[in-house]
């Protein structure tokens, strides 16, 4: 379960955040299985890359559309019947499948096809025939243009429905996977969320680990409050407007501005607040902006690969109040650095770093390898639970701190640890599992590509006091055959990987080590149905799922999964 910025994929202590609800433009899961409806509907099975709110809609070329229910540029009535993955609505017309972005599953809507493929098409809304009961007015002034989030306009106890039944569909459809019926909603609705189940009393509900009767999925745990959520802000910078590339390559520019990206574009539209940052994020932003305007400090031009300024990263405390600023550049050189960080310094209460991270590829990744500390300290904290994290410029850090600790929570609850056990935390980050683990477990060994993710953990583990976990460098999928070897037998291992789900050769490695429970946290609901599979034919049992809604607006879901060994 990861989170990550505007833009770029998702990898623990990298550049590229994991999970984190803010679907940038260019991210299209082409994987992702289409058509979840709120209302389980099987809205065909296509799988395709949609067009966002505002993108533009080409024709297909060479494609005979002529035996097809519909025509192009024609206007329809379509019975909206589902979600897609993208957050669009899922209508028919005569059979034919469309994707409207802006309808809502229980619509009838006034459509205009816009492109068409063999199985499906995209379609325009043009007006709302019979609006449904869970439609609700997007807050956020510019949600239509803003590709960040993309269930505004649903009611949030709908959006709760809809990523449950996303995870549904995905077990269901792409796993082959039984999901627990009638006894299912009664454990999921009837139950407040202080009496839940406990794993063992849930399985015994559900048929009992020898009587299996399907996966229990329960009802998407969310927030009380799903707005101003995240803790951090990765903000492109670059110009209002390009007038002319001279013919030495110089720009003639408009100003700098800050925001997001128009949807379907690299174009940067400037932005002042945004409804699921957290408030000093945006003034982190908006100062940044402003100073840097007053010091003449040049935006970055993506075309030309000229210009300074290049993203804005803003971190923040929930639990400390401290704040990070994170200028990513073009170059080392910052023109009126001393003055920058004295007019950051007067303007941003609570900031406790300011640092300079140097990109100069030609590329859409934010963070470049190098990061130095221009005041300050080259870390802030925060906590979840009662574990105190270091938190670096790059470091992965959940950016919903208050969805985190339910997540973890019932990961560790899932994990059913007496004291007794060893447990290996693969894909541990930070370490921010690993530690929640070694509060109840004997030893953990946690493991993690990224060196620096790594050196993180140590330092978050002396923190925090806690002796009894170790942490390796590696691929998971190297690092634990090797603790195999040693002689090291866990009884439970976590997996939290990023959204391609868990390597290959990893769920080969926890097949043959046989641990008694595998707890599988997860931010793809395809991928997780996809490895489940794999686990299932190996020999374990998918016992429960729980969805927990760290990205509210989005159609993100995050899931934690107990999985146990049969016999």
């Amino acid at each position: 379960m990861k989170s990550g910025g505007f833009r770029g994929g998702k990898g623990k202590g990298s550049n590229a955040g994991r999970g984190n609800g803010l679907a940038s433009n260019s991210t299209k899961n082409a994987e992702l299985n289409r058509g979840s409806g709120t209302n389980g509907a099987n809205s065909n099975s296509t799988k395709h890359v949609g067009a966002g709110r505002g993108s533009k809609i080409s024709s297909v070329q060479g494609l005979d559309t002529s035996a097809l229910p519909v025509v192009r540029n024609e206007e329809y009535e379509a019975d909206i019947i589902g979600i897609g993955h993208e957050g669009e609505g899922v209508g028919r017309v005569n059979g034919f499948t469309l994707f409207v972005q802006g309808a809502l599953p229980g619509e009838r809507a006034l459509v205009k096809v816009m492109k068409l493929k063999k199985q499906y098409g995209y379609a325009k809304l043009l007006r709302i025939v019979k609006p449904s009961p869970d439609r609700t007015a997007a807050p956020c002034p510019i949600y239509e243009q803003c590709g960040g989030c993309q269930l505004q306009h649903l009611s949030y106890e709908a959006q709760l429905r809809f990523k449950r039944q996303l995870v549904v569909d995905n077990l269901e459809r792409i796993g082959k996977l039984k999901v627990a019926g009638s006894l299912n909603s009664k454990l999921s609705v009837e139950r407040s969320m202080d009496e839940e189940l406990s794993p063992s009393r849930a399985s015994a509900e559900a048929g009992g680990e020898s009587g299996y009767e399907g996966i229990i999925v329960h009802e998407t745990l969310g927030m009380s409050d799903p707005w101003r959520y995240r803790n951090k802000a990765q903000v492109p910078i670059g110009l209002a407007s390009v007038h002319s590339v001279l013919d030495n390559g110089e720009v003639m520019e408009g100003g700098l501005v800050g925001g997001f990206y128009a949807q379907g574009s690299h174009r940067i539209i400037d932005m002042e607040a945004c409804l699921i940052q957290q408030e000093n994020n945006d003034l982190v932003v908006s100062k940044v902006k402003q100073i840097a305007r007053e010091l003449g400090i040049r935006a970055y031009h993506e075309e030309t690969h000229r210009g300074l300024l290049r993203h804005v990263v803003a971190r923040y405390g929930f639990n400390t109040g401290d704040i990070m600023v994170v200028l990513i550049t073009n170059g080392i050189d910052i023109p009126h650095s001393d003055e920058l960080v004295g007019l950051l310094r007067a303007a941003i209460p609570g900031i406790k770093s300011i640092c300079q991270n140097i990109n100069t590829e030609r590329t859409n990744v934010i963070f470049g390898d190098k990061t130095k500390v221009l005041w300050g300290d080259d870390v802030i904290y925060d906590t979840i639970g009662d574990i105190r994290f270091a938190i670096s410029a790059r470091s992965f850090f959940q950016v919903n701190p208050i969805q985190t600790e339910v997540l973890y929570g019932k990961a560790l609850e899932f994990a059913e640890l007496s004291g007794e056990e060893i447990v290996i935390d693969a894909y541990c980050g930070i370490g921010t599992i690993s530690l929640f683990l070694a509060q109840r477990a004997r030893q953990v060994y946690g493991v993690e590509i990224v060196e620096e993710a790594i050196d993180d953990a140590r330092r978050n583990a002396l923190l925090n006091g806690i002796s009894n976990v170790q942490f390796a460098t590696g691929a998971a999928e190297v690092v634990i055959p090797e603790w195999r070897r040693r002689g090291i037998a866990p009884d439970v291992i976590v997996v939290d990987p990023p959204r391609k789900g868990c390597d290959a050769a990893l769920l080969a490695t926890i097949l043959e080590m046989r641990p008694a429970r595998v707890v599988y946290v997860s931010c793809n609901p395809s991928t997780l149905a996809r490895d489940l599979r794999v686990l299932e034919d190996g020999g374990y049992r998918t016992a429960q799922v729980q969805p927990v809604d760290m990205f509210p607006h989005t159609v993100h879901v995050e899931c934690v999964v107990r999985i146990y060994r049969e016999g």
